[in-house]
């Protein structure tokens, strides 16, 4: 039976040792010391992403006849951030401690008895004044660093999809509503990264404009907050961990008519998954009054001409995976013996499938062989052989892997495998020749 579930620090802790210990998550360089706030995803963390991202991409662009992908660069002309507005208003405040000499951002801060803001690393109100930080990272093109050869890694993605919107619109024949997604890094210089994977500077979006008539943009904008909390429970999340806030007009960013954020109860609090917001016609105005190119849509069944809204879905594609394993995991005890095991969603699963020979006989090497190829073939999958059977089966439920599937002596005969399921441990004997749509049909891919 499940035990109470972990919560808290405690939880935290222990799915950041799991990812360390498993191959999920690794500090990036650590030979060398590691650098602040930087992670390289491991063998599992690495197929696990993929999944993630999979999933998004088939719910936003595969199963719909209404959105189209793109891959834009993510070196582009300066001008496009100046015309957005991140060269003069994409910043953070900034304050440095005299005591300590740690930087901080100023509205993460809280203040003192008296009314002054205090250090969170030394508790000092020794502080300096705010001052505006710009949060991209400045580089060079070329091989000389002067200002004509300025150019910024891109602080999000969507920037690319509205200087896109033309070419798009054109060479797709969209007609609005219609949408731009894409999947890619994106890079900010923040201030105080941390909570592991949760804020970093390099990062990977899941973002959409959806381009609309614009006295459609409120439905729409319902339509596709309603879609994304959906999303998240679809692929395992409880409700109770999730919730729609709804942002407070002081709240708004300046080009934004409504925004809500998509939130996850992390184990320090209520964090954002994904941004939802109606970003009205700003950016397809900005970037038409700064390039000198007409960016609208001209109906020709109306005659009407307009610049679309946009509805802009915008999530973080680790941080979603972060959430998705802290939901998943859990300690539970199976026949007397104390297990951990990640209740993924099997489509999210770093494996599906683990073919696991029930000893090293040779006798059972071409079978075990046989199985894992023709699960290959639509599955990821693992083979262990070492060890004993119990020891297997816990590892397989610790990385999440919904479904082991055992080659034993018995199978030489009848020809079927033992096929036990992580999350209730029942087993269940299958045929070799009916093996692969069984699986299919439990996964769901």
């Amino acid at each position: 039976m499940p035990d109470e579930p972990l919560s808290g620090t405690a939880l935290f802790d222990a799915v950041v040792n799991l990812c360390k210990r498993r191959g999920f998550v690794f500090p990036s360089a650590e030979i060398y010391g590691g650098i602040r706030s930087t992670y390289d995803y491991g063998p599992l963390g690495a197929l696990m992403l993929r999944n993630v991202k999979d999933a998004w991409w088939r719910a936003m662009i595969q199963e719909r006849d209404d959105v189209v992908p793109l891959d834009a660069a993510i070196l582009t002309n300066p001008k496009v951030w100046e015309a957005s507005g991140h060269l003069a208003t994409f910043t953070d405040p900034l304050v440095d401690c005299r005591n300590c000499n740690e930087r901080s951002r100023a509205d993460h801060l809280t203040a003192g008895d008296d009314g002054r803001l205090v250090c969170p690393h030394c508790g000092s109100t020794d502080l300096t004044e705010a001052r505006p930080f710009n949060l991209m990272f400045k580089t060079f093109v070329g091989p000389v660093e002067s200002e004509a050869a300025v150019a910024y890694l891109r602080p999000e993605t969507a920037q690319g999809m509205f200087v896109n919107f033309a070419n798009v619109q054109t060479t797709m024949r969209r007609k609005p509503p219609f949408g731009i997604a894409q999947l890619g890094r994106s890079f900010r210089n923040e201030i105080t990264p941390g909570n592991f994977v949760f804020r970093t500077r390099e990062f990977e979006q899941m973002e959409m404009e959806y381009f609309v008539p614009p006295a459609d943009s409120p439905k729409w904008f319902e339509y596709w907050c309603g879609e994304r909390m959906a999303w998240y429970k679809k692929y395992g999340i409880a409700d109770d961990l999730l919730r729609l806030r709804q942002h407070d007009a002081e709240e708004l960013s300046h080009y934004s008519a409504a925004t809500a954020d998509v939130e996850f109860a992390f184990p320090w609090g209520w964090g954002e998954l994904e941004g939802v917001a109606n970003r009205t016609d700003f950016d397809l105005k900005a970037h038409s009054e700064h390039s000198g190119v007409r960016l609208e849509y001209f109906d020709q069944a109306t005659g009407e001409r307009y610049v679309p809204h946009v509805i802009e879905p915008a999530a973080g594609a680790t941080r979603t995976m972060m959430a998705f394993l802290i939901a998943a995991y859990s300690e539970d005890e199976v026949g007397g013996e104390r297990r951990t095991v990640l209740r993924l969603d099997p489509r999210l699963a770093p494996y599906q499938v683990a073919v696991l020979p029930l000893s090293k006989k040779e006798e059972l090497t071409p079978l075990t062989a046989e199985v894992l190829t023709l699960c290959r073939r639509r599955f990821m999958c693992e083979h262990d052989s070492t060890q004993s059977i119990g020891r297997r089966y816990r590892r397989q439920d610790e990385i999440g892997t919904p479904f082991c599937v055992t080659v034993d002596f018995d199978s030489l005969v009848d020809r079927a495998v033992t096929v036990r399921e992580r999350d209730t441990t029942a087993q269940e004997r299958v045929p070799v020749s009916g093996l692969l749509s069984y699986l299919t049909e439990r996964i769901g891919l």
